[in-house]
């Protein structure tokens, strides 16, 4: 049985609004991008820069404070972690040719982009019914990220356009996953306390059965008998 990313169906997500700040500054991003292609190669890497130390840092933020809350909380720190180094190195060497730009950006982009694809499934588990436009886009920004790093120049299209379009799809994501947690919020806030004591007890069998000596370290969500 997969992991979700919830540990629990009963805990609120703390700070879901933080995705969508790191959306909307990817999609604003991407825009100017598109608006400024003859923008010098050193002002693009300022400004990607900036906004991957603040996401990257931001992404921190919210994954530490969602650790009691988040099973995989550790891969948002991770990609967090990342997207705060790649920012970091684009500040220190701001005077990199545009290829190498895109080399950067576009791993990162691949990166977040597997992550989001792992988002989208784990939201399927919690029978989150827009969970394939969330996979989509994860699809779609994977398509981008390989084609900025293994052929930018695809199609007649400049690494421009597709930096652009990358940042502008994971900004979407992001920003369509926040509202997703805020309306899996209120739907908890909702829910009778009775029912959350209810659910935190069958989260303990469940966690006692799974260890049990017999399961070998195995785990199931039905009886493996039947």
């Amino acid at each position: 049985m997969r992991k979700s990313i919830f540990k629990t169906f009963t805990e609120t997500i703390k700070h879901w609004y933080i995705p969508a700040i790191v959306g909307s500054i990817f999609i604003a991003v991407g825009i100017y991008t598109f608006a400024a292609p003859a923008t010098s190669y050193v002002a693009l890497s300022i400004l990607f820069s900036l906004s991957f130390l603040f996401a990257g840092i931001s992404e921190i933020s919210f994954s530490l404070a969602n650790k009691n809350e988040m099973d995989n909380w550790g891969w948002m720190l991770a990609f967090g972690t990342l997207t705060t180094v790649v920012g970091g190195l684009l500040l220190a060497n701001p005077e990199v040719s545009m290829l190498t730009l895109s080399f950067y950006v576009g791993f990162l982009i691949i990166f977040r982009a597997i992550s989001a694809i792992s988002f989208s499934l784990d939201l399927k588990d919690y029978g989150i019914s827009d969970w394939a436009r969330l996979m989509a886009l994860g699809v779609i920004g994977l398509i981008f990220g390989v084609l900025m790093v293994w052929k930018p120049t695809f199609a007649g299209m400049t690494i421009i356009i597709w930096t652009g379009l990358a940042f502008i799809t994971t900004g979407i994501f992001s920003l369509y996953l926040s509202f997703k947690l805020k309306k899996l919020n209120e739907l908890l806030q909702k829910m009778p306390e009775e029912l959350k004591i209810r659910f935190r007890e069958l989260q303990r069998e469940m966690d006692e059965v799974n260890k049990a000596p017999y399961r070998q370290g195995k785990t199931y969500d039905h009886d493996p008998k039947s």
